[in-house]
C-alpha cells in the first residue's frame, strides 16, 4: 500500500510549493491531498494546474485525491439545485483531470441545510435515494468522459450511511469510474461495533472494498457523554484493529493509497509513525 496525507499543504493548491510537499516527503509519505472550492474552480486556468503537477513531479509525489467543496445536496427536492451541483463538479472533474489527480472526491450533502454531515429523517426516504442515483448517475457520464474516477465521501449520518446502502447505490449508478471512499472509521454506529472491531472492519471491506478507490486513515476513540460519541483518533491510539484495517486495504490495492486526515499539522509525523510502525510489524509493504 501507499501512505499520504490529506493537509500540510495551502488551502489554496495554486500556492503549493516545493518546500510543502519535501516536508510531507520526509515523513515517508508519497501523496498529498487537497481540496478546491467548488464556486473557484470555473475560474482555474490550465497553466495553473501544470505548476501544481511540476512541483508534485519535482518532489516526487503523487495527488491521490482531490475535492470538491460544494454545499449543495445531490438529492435536493428542488432539481435547479442539483443541475448547478452537477455543473460544479464537473467543473471539478476537470481540474482533477488536469491535476493528474487520482481520484476526484464529492460529497452527497443532505437536506438539513445546516451542513453535508447534518442528519435529517427526510434523507432516508427511498425517493431521496432515488433522485441521489439519479443525479449521481449525470456526475458518472461526465467522468467516464473525462477518464476521471469519482469516489463518495460517506458516512452513518449521511443518506449513504451503511456499507450495504453504499454499495446499493454504486451498484445502481453502474459506472466503473464512481466509488467511494474507504473511510471505515465512518460507519462504525455503535459501542459493540468499536469494541469488536476485527469482525465489522471486515464487513465494512467486504461490501465496500470493491467500490473503493482511495483510503482515509484513522483510528476510534469512545468519549464519555450521556449519550453515544465517537470520535476519530490517532491511528494506532484507539481501539480500533489497525493490523486489520491496513491488511484488507493492502489485499485489496497493494498499490492504494491511505490518508491520514483530520489532525493538526503537529500532530501528522506521529501519526505517520504510527501507520509506518504498525505495517513493519505486520509485514504489511508501505512503498
Amino acid at each position: 500500500m501507499r501512505l499520504g496525507v490529506c493537509g500540510m499543504v495551502p488551502q489554496n493548491f495554486h500556492t503549493i510549493t516545493l518546500q510543502h510537499l519535501q516536508e510531507i516527503r520526509s515523513l515517508g509519505l508519497t501523496g498529498a491531498a487537497f481540496h478546491g472550492v467548488g464556486e473557484q474552480l470555473f475560474d482555474v486556468q490550465t497553466s495553473e494546474c501544470e505548476k501544481v503537477r511540476s512541483v508534485f513531479a519535482q518532489a516526487g509525489m503523487n495527488l491521490p485525491q482531490f475535492g470538491i467543496a460544494f454545499g449543495e445536496c445531490l438529492f435536493d427536492y428542488d432539481t435547479k439545485v442539483c443541475t448547478y451541483a452537477v455543473r460544479k463538479i464537473g467543473r471539478g472533474i476537470e481540474v482533477a483531470r488536469e491535476l493528474n489527480a487520482h481520484t476526484c472526491l464529492i460529497r452527497t450533502g443532505s437536506l438539513n441545510s445546516t451542513g453535508s454531515y447534518s442528519p435529517c429523517k427526510e434523507n432516508l426516504l427511498p425517493e431521496s435515494k432515488a433522485r441521489l442515483i439519479e443525479t449521481l448517475k449525470q456526475v458518472a457520464a461526465k467522468a467516464e468522459l473525462e477518464g476521471v474516477t469519482v469516489v463518495i465521501e460517506t458516512h452513518a449520518l449521511t443518506i449513504m450511511d451503511s456499507p450495504e446502502t453504499n454499495k446499493e447505490i454504486i451498484d445502481a449508478v453502474g459506472s466503473e469510474r464512481m466509488g467511494v471512499v474507504m473511510d471505515y472509521v465512518n460507519h462504525f454506529q455503535s459501542m459493540s461495533q468499536v469494541y469488536n472491531s476485527t469482525e465489522r472492519l471486515n464487513h465494512i471491506f467486504d461490501y465496500m472494498g470493491p467500490i473503493s478507490f482511495v483510503a482515509h486513515c484513522k483510528d476510534i476513540r469512545v468519549r464519555s457523554g450521556l449519550v453515544l460519541h465517537i470520535d476519530e483518533e490517532v491511528p494506532g491510539e484507539g481501539e480500533l484493529d489497525m493490523v486489520t484495517a491496513l491488511q484488507r486495504w493492502h489485499d485489496f490495492y497493494p498499490d492504494g493509497y491511505m490518508l491520514l486526515e483530520h489532525l493538526g499539522n503537529d500532530r501528522y509525523p506521529h501519526a505517520a509513525a504510527n501507520v509506518q510502525r504498525i505495517c513493519a510489524e505486520a509485514g504489511i509493504e508501505i512503498h
